[in-house]
């Protein structure tokens, strides 16, 4: 499902076109704003349930003992790991820790080494979203630092197109309908059964990203209904 197709459903389904209005400052919200709000409203509460493998992203960057700040990247959200790149190219994947673990641990900034520990420290710059990563001990050496991290990809909103949309629209299209009937202040049978609906659809997109994304036959065997 497009953008074009879900936004054309949630007016369908909802029997209303979101007129626009006149918001309190006096600025005219249309209708495609509303629905928008309806659709990234819902893309943020899924992908806080479900870890689908398409909100993962990998990058490297660069310290060393001159930079031992590592800048997070613009759309970092959580880390899932953190690794250092040893001179020879092996691989010492580093334990999340608090910035006051680090200071107390290592308080000289003669304390180098190859990277053990990291943390979340916050703002370098006068930009308070702009976050970074301290590391443990201080890095000895020039290394290269491989972050995998989670992330919210583009809204199909502006991209016409998703990964969500294109493999599980069914919760998509009724986790926008909850938000749009909220909004509406809709009856609320129909609120409860858009609502069940959203939950029975979340259900099978976490079967599948928290768990058959995780597994395979060979290593948890095949599924085995019990027979009575």
């Amino acid at each position: 499902m497009n953008y074009t197709q879900l936004f054309n459903n949630i007016q369908s389904y909802t029997e209303n076109q979101f007129p626009d209005f006149t918001v309190s400052d006096g600025a005219i919200e249309t209708s495609q704003e509303q629905i928008d709000r309806f659709i990234e409203q819902a893309e943020q509460r899924i992908y806080n349930t479900v870890q689908f493998p398409s909100l993962r992203k990998n990058v490297t960057g660069q310290v060393s003992s001159t930079t031992p700040y590592l800048s997070a990247p613009g759309d970092y959200l959580a880390t899932y790991s953190m690794a250092v790149i040893d001179t020879d190219g092996s691989y010492e994947y580093l334990l999340n820790k608090d910035v006051n673990f680090i200071r107390a641990a290592y308080p000289k900034a003669t304390d180098t080494g190859l990277p053990k520990y990291y943390a979340l420290f916050g703002s370098q710059t006068n930009n308070p979203n702009e976050l970074s990563f301290i590391l443990g001990p201080k890095p000895s050496n020039a290394y290269s630092v491989e972050l995998h991290y989670f992330y919210y990809p583009e809204s199909i909103t502006t991209a016409g197109t998703s990964w969500l949309g294109d493999n599980f629209d069914t919760v998509l299209l009724y986790g926008s309908l909850v938000e749009a009937y909220t909004f509406m202040k809709g009856e609320t049978d129909m609120l409860t059964l858009y609502d069940g609906k959203y939950k029975e659809a979340l259900a099978m997109a976490k079967r599948l990203g928290d768990g058959m994304e995780r597994q395979d036959a060979y290593r948890s065997g095949q599924y085995r209904q019990a027979v009575t």
